[in-house]
């Protein structure tokens, strides 16, 4: 058995979607719905069950409750070829559950629990796993969740980015909205050693004070970021480098069933396709691809989408515009 290729670092908890609701739902005494299903979550989790989906080998890094909730995502997982050999499980811990209001649009929002696993992943959790033989032959290493926990500090950040970067990993990082009003300046030590990054506008906005594309984008770089990723939903993504700007469209007439789980599957498709060879702007197509796919569906991570699904709808985007 080969070692893993990859290593995700971040949340991984149980999702509990509902599908359709609207504001209805809390005035009625019961509200059936066609199917409520549990189903593993969280941006590490989903990234890491989509690179494995296309073939690769990822070890997931993260944190979970010894509960049913955490057997459930732990059970999950293996069966779909992810290494959850480096998952801590920590006894009197709540495994995080995530409850999913997906609305007509495809739109979501979420329903958390404050004390669970999701936010309580810290860098002492991350260290040590680091130096598991099953990590060695590993290329890419990526924090899914960046600002999820309040316990991975940007300092804390800063210094996890570097014990990766000295293991000689290309570094990704993926994130979510800031918690605390970070600002770039504060974000930037960490920043400035990513290779890739994947923020949608709406993070990179808040993060940026700008909700042009072309600026946020342009300032993501400015900080020291070498790719910037900026997903656009609908409008695809916009490549930035120093030396390039290009923007991606998205696959053309798609239906949009539900959001969730939409930039993690672009993020893990784009990993995907970096483990290829492809170059940055086959990447970002191979991932719009991906990305398509999952919305169509209920549930980050549901259908039965397979590699040569992605490279067909890859065929119908153009290579920048």
């Amino acid at each position: 058995m080969h070692g893993a290729d990859i290593i995700i670092i971040g949340a991984a908890i149980a999702d509990i979607p509902l599908a359709p609701v609207c504001r209805d739902i809390f005035d009625a005494k019961s509200w059936p719905l066609e199917r409520i299903a549990m189903r593993v979550g969280g941006d590490a989790a989903n990234e890491s069950l989509v690179l494995a989906r296309l073939g690769r080998r990822p070890a997931l890094v993260g944190k979970l409750g010894r509960d049913p909730a955490g057997d459930f995502v732990v059970s999950t997982l293996n069966a779909a070829g992810v290494d959850t050999g480096c998952l801590a499980r920590v006894e009197g811990l709540d495994t995080g559950i995530n409850i999913v209001l997906v609305r007509e649009d495809g739109e979501r929002s979420f329903i958390t629990s404050r004390s669970g696993s999701l936010r309580r992943l810290a860098l002492p959790d991350i260290l040590p796993a680091l130096d598991s033989p099953a990590l060695a032959g590993a290329r890419i290493a990526c924090l899914a969740s960046l600002f999820v926990s309040p316990e991975l500090t940007l300092p804390d950040t800063t210094a996890l980015f570097d014990a990766l970067k000295a293991r000689g990993l290309t570094l990704c990082a993926d994130t979510t909205r800031r918690k605390n009003g970070e600002t770039l300046a504060e974000a930037g030590a960490a920043l400035s050693r990513l290779d890739y990054f994947f923020p949608n506008l709406e993070e990179a906005a808040l993060l940026t004070g700008t909700e042009d594309p072309d600026a946020a984008a342009e300032a993501l770089v400015g900080c020291g970021v070498k790719h910037v990723a900026l997903k656009l939903g609908g409008g695809g993504c916009l490549l930035r480098t120093r030396d390039m700007r290009l923007r991606v469209p998205a696959v053309p007439d798609v239906r949009c069933v539900d959001t969730t789980g939409a930039g993690d599957t672009f993020a893990g498709a784009f990993m995907a396709a970096l483990l290829e060879g492809r170059d940055f702007i086959d990447c970002a197509r191979f991932a719009n691809a991906a990305a398509s796919l999952c919305v169509e569906r209920v549930g980050a991570t549901d259908g039965a989408w397979t590699h040569a699904d992605v490279e067909a709808r890859m065929a119908r985007i153009p290579r920048g515009v």
